[in-house]
C-alpha cells in the first residue's frame, strides 16, 4: 500500500501544484508539501479497504507544519480527478479558516456631529498598589542606607 500511495500521491501532486516536495510519513503516508502556497496534504491509509485519510493543513513561516484544518476519506479507486477535488476542497476549508476576520463597520456620525474617539480607561488592580515584593526591596534599600549612616558616623566618634 506504500508505494501504491507515493504513486498516487505524485500523481496527485502534479494535478495540484507545480512545485511541490513529496515525502513518506513515520506512519505509512505520504505528505504533498507546496511551500508557494504555504499549505500541505497528507495521504494516509484509512481503517478500510482502499480507502484512505486525506488531510490538509498550512505552512507556518518557519517551514514547521501546523496542525491539520480539515480531513475527509476517499476512495483510492475513484481516480486522480476525485482525488484532486477533495483535496482541493479540503485546502479551500483550511485557507477559509485562515483567512483574516471582516473589518468592523462602524456606524456614520449624525448630522453635525462629530465623531469624538473614547479613550479606554485603564482598569486598576484592586487592593493593593505596592506588591510584598517591592516592599521588601524598600526594606532591603533603607536597612542599607541606615547601615552606611551608622557606620559614617561612628567613624567620626
Amino acid at each position: 500500500m506504500s508505494a501504491q500511495l507515493r504513486d498516487i500521491a505524485g500523481e496527485l501532486a502534479d494535478v495540484l501544484w507545480r512545485e511541490h516536495t513529496v515525502y513518506r510519513e513515520r506512519g505509512g503516508g505520504v505528505v504533498i508539501r507546496g511551500e508557494h502556497v504555504q499549505r500541505w496534504i497528507s495521504i494516509a491509509p484509512s481503517g478500510g479497504r482502499d480507502e484512505v485519510l486525506l488531510r490538509a493543513g498550512r505552512i507556518l513561516d518557519g517551514g514547521t507544519t501546523a496542525p491539520a484544518r480539515s480531513e475527509a476519506v476517499a476512495r483510492l479507486d475513484a481516480g486522480t480527478g476525485e482525488l484532486a477535488a477533495t483535496c482541493r476542497r479540503l485546502l479551500a476549508e483550511a485557507a477559509a479558516d485562515t483567512a483574516p476576520p471582516p473589518p468592523r463597520r462602524t456606524a456614520p456620525a449624525g448630522p453635525g456631529r462629530q465623531r469624538r474617539q473614547r479613550r479606554q480607561r485603564r482598569t486598576r488592580p484592586q487592593g493593593r498598589h505596592t506588591s510584598l515584593g517591592s516592599w521588601v526591596v524598600i526594606l532591603c534599600v533603607a536597612g542599607v542606607v541606615a547601615l552606611y549612616a551608622y557606620h559614617v558616623s561612628a567613624a567620626y566618634r
